[in-house]
This record gives structure tokens, sequence and C-alpha cells, in this order.
């Protein structure tokens, strides 16, 4: 029965992705991109995928390595938001969408950050890059160095922008955009960029408006970044949140920018309505009896557990703890003693580890001579 039960889910997935009704549509009829992809951002796990691992030129969401590389530029303390750059001629020279900057104009790193995110700014991306890396052609090559860092094995990048009308290789993979959004998303900044809708630059003097339009569409959308050139068609990396889970679609090579936005949609909405997070970030345990110590037991906890899993089986998750009778001590706070394996059926989620929630010393001879006199005094008589 549950083989028979897993098949007909998978003959669900393949054949009626986006049709709930009964009458079933050939899945592949209804994607009209080149490819796509649907992530759950925590834990990486592919929920769907079409033809993800295709390298195709992503246009503007090509901007998500640079904001990354940004962002750790950042916390790693090289640049500020505050820090005042100045505008090169080969910045401002950038075409497409941008915010005009001038030749010796001077924005901050906020803002140009902003220009980028909400309005996909060309030359503010290039401002950024030669800010951080000192050129353009130095910030590429580090794109490149984290893409391969980070596993993104369809990714070439020449710019730092998506301008495709002179690049040769530009490309990369809806696989791969997914992986550096997940990276982009740990900087939980970001969503302080990628949720605005409306906003301006230069003092209020310039306007700018969010590309991506399912910030006003779609419930729960916080980003990420959009893309469109002839070349590439229309692409997104969109993210969504509900109820604790945030996912990822990437759309690459969309006909539309409708389409692209709809395909996003509808695979956002299937991945919540089919998904729920598990998660166990408690983890505290029953003591355990500790030999040799200064105290007896020793409090226990599980380091914090969080796994995607299909609704239906969201109250089928089974914990099997393994940890020993007795500790001998000395044990130290965070020391692993043991783990908790998460698991549905014969199907592992993961494990954590179990460590001590504090420290035992070893007891010594002056603190066992209280214990002792003490046991002799209170003993009866024999």
């Amino acid at each position: 029965m549950k083989r028979f039960t897993s098949a007909l889910l998978i003959l669900l997935l393949t054949f009626s992705f986006f049709d709930f009704s009964a009458g079933a549509v050939d899945f592949t009829e209804e994607i009209s991109a080149k490819s796509c992809i649907l992530v759950d951002s925590a834990t990486g796990k592919v929920l769907f995928e079409y033809n993800a691992d295709e390298a195709l030129p992503p246009a503007s969401v090509t901007k998500i390595m640079t904001l990354l590389l940004v962002f750790e530029a950042l916390d790693s303390g090289t640049i500020k938001l505050t820090d005042m750059v100045s505008v090169s001629e080969h910045a401002a020279s950038m075409g497409g969408t941008q915010i005009y900057l001038e030749p010796g104009e001077q924005m901050s790193v906020d803002e140009l950050i902003k220009s980028v995110v909400v309005s996909s700014a060309n030359d503010a991306a290039t401002a950024l890059a030669e800010y951080v890396c000192g050129s353009e052609s130095s910030f590429v090559a580090k794109m490149n160095e984290r893409a391969k860092e980070l596993g993104m094995n369809n990714t070439h990048f020449e710019n730092t922008n998506g301008l495709d009308d002179t690049a040769e290789d530009h490309v990369t993979s809806a696989r791969d955009i997914a992986v550096m959004s997940r990276e982009l998303m740990t900087h939980k900044k970001i969503f302080d960029y990628t949720t605005i809708w409306m906003d301006t630059v230069r003092g209020g003097t310039f306007g700018l408006s969010n590309t991506n339009r399912l910030l006003r569409t779609y419930s729960g959308c916080t980003g990420l970044k959009t893309g469109s050139t002839a070349k590439a068609k229309f692409c997104i990396s969109a993210t969504a949140e509900r109820n604790g889970l945030h996912l990822i679609a990437v759309i690459m090579g969309s006909p539309t920018r409708d389409e692209r936005n709809e395909l996003a949609a509808k695979l956002l909405d299937w991945g919540f309505a089919n998904y729920a997070m598990f998660s166990d970030k408690d983890g505290a345990l029953e003591d355990v009896a500790v030999t040799g110590g200064v105290k007896n037991n020793v409090s226990l906890k599980h380091e914090p557990f969080e796994s995607i899993v299909e609704k239906s089986a969201l109250s089928g998750v089974e914990t099997i703890y393994d940890i020993p009778e007795t500790l001998a001590a000395p044990i130290k706070e965070g020391e692993k003693v043991g783990t908790v394996t998460f698991k549905i059926g014969d199907n592992i989620l993961g494990t954590a580890d179990i460590v001590a929630a504090e420290s035992v010393d070893k007891i010594g001879f002056l603190t066992l001579l209280p214990r002792i006199l003490r046991w002799l005094i209170c003993s009866p008589e024999i």
C-alpha cells in the first residue's frame, strides 16, 4: 500500500502539478519557461525542478551574486552602509535600467544597494562592485570564485549586472540561482531592501519602483530579484514565506513577464499547499546520571533541528534518542554525548547532536570527604 501511494503521488506530481482538478494535463505543457526550480530556503531541499541545470543567460538575476559579495563585505567590515561611493565614468556608462549616475557623483552604499535591489540599476551595481574590489573585472573574478565555492557548477559571470548584448558566456542555471539566493538570504538585512515597493534616493528627488510585482500580488512575497533581456527573456528568483516556510521559486527564460510571475506563483502555491516545516528547536531532555562528578545528574539538550516534510506526514515524525544511561565526569557544557534521529517510517529526515547543557566537574578528595562524613553521621546504626 505504501509503495502504491508513493507511486500515485509521483504520478500526480509529474502529470498534474498545476492542475488541481480531476482533468489532469501533461505537466511539461504547462511550463513555457526554459527552466524552473522550487527550493526550501532553510534546508536547500528541492521540491520540484524542470530542466534546472541548463546554463542560460540570467539577465539582472545576476545581481544576486553582486549583492551577496556586497553584503559579505559589509559583514566583514570592509565597507559600511554609510560609506560614500564616488561614481566612475565606467559605472556611469552602463546602459539598460539605471538611476542615471553621473561621473564623480557620490552616493551612499545604502542608497546604491537600494537602487540595485528595487530598480535593478546597472550603474549602481557597477559602482558597488568597483567600490568593493577596485574594478569591475576584479569583482567579476570574485563572483566566479564565490560561485565555485558554493558549488554553482553551471555558472560563469562576465559582468556584475547581467547585461548580455556583448557577453559571450554569461550564464547560470535555475539550480545555481537558487543556491546563491539561499546564501544571500542568510543576510537578513537584504529583506529590508527586497520588500520595498516604492522609495527614493538623492534626498527624495529620484523615485524607485520595485520591478518585482509579486510583492503586491502574492501573499508573503519577500523578494528577491527579477531580470529580463532580449536574450534571457524573463527571469526571476521569487521568495515567499508563510507559516515558517520560506521558499525560493526560480524561473528562467519565460516568454513574458506575466507568464514568469504566474509560474512563480503556481510553484510557490504548490509548495505551501503540500509542505510544512517540522521544527524541534527547544531540545530539552531529561537529566542523565553522572558517575564521579560533583553532581549526580547532568541536564541535556539537543541542537535545534528542522526539516521540510510533506504536510500529510507531519504528524508521523518519530524521534529516536541514542544516549548512554550514565555519563562519567568531567563533562563540559556543549560536549556531545549522544544523538537524536528524526524519521518518518524508514525515511530518516536527519540527526542532531545531544549535548550537555551544563558542566559537571570530576569530584575530588576535598569534595568527596564532606560527603563521606555526612554519610557516616547521618547513617543509621548497624
